[in-house]
């Protein structure tokens, strides 16, 4: 299991923007094609082979997400997923987010 995956996440008004040079360590312990988009939140598309399971994959982050209370933007098309994260409160990335990021890796 990766160690951020296994980790839990603070509640996220006590989240705090992360410094880039963290940012930039825990994006190179995550999976690969994770994109950290201008600086403020991880960007992901993974593939599917058809809807149904680019659907079934979205049901799995989306319990994920629920279970841990953090929730990201979810964008499902036809053989697609697409997700961007970031902690709203803080406006910026915070642990929390590359430990859903994580998560979302071991759920594919």
């Amino acid at each position: 299991m990766n160690e951020l995956a296994a980790k839990k996440c603070e509640p996220c008004d006590s989240g705090k923007a992360l410094p880039e040079a963290k940012v930039k360590e825990l994006h190179k312990k995550l999976g690969q094609g994770w994109q950290i988009a201008d600086g403020h939140h991880l960007e992901k598309t993974f593939k599917f082979k058809d809807f149904r399971e680019a659907l079934d994959f979205t049901n799995k982050i989306g319990e994920v997400a629920e279970e841990i209370g953090h929730h990201p933007d979810i964008y499902l098309t036809w053989g697609k997923v697409r997700v961007s994260i970031f902690t709203h409160s803080a406006n910026a990335l915070t642990e929390n987010d590359f430990i859903l990021a994580a998560k979302m890796e071991e759920a594919t």
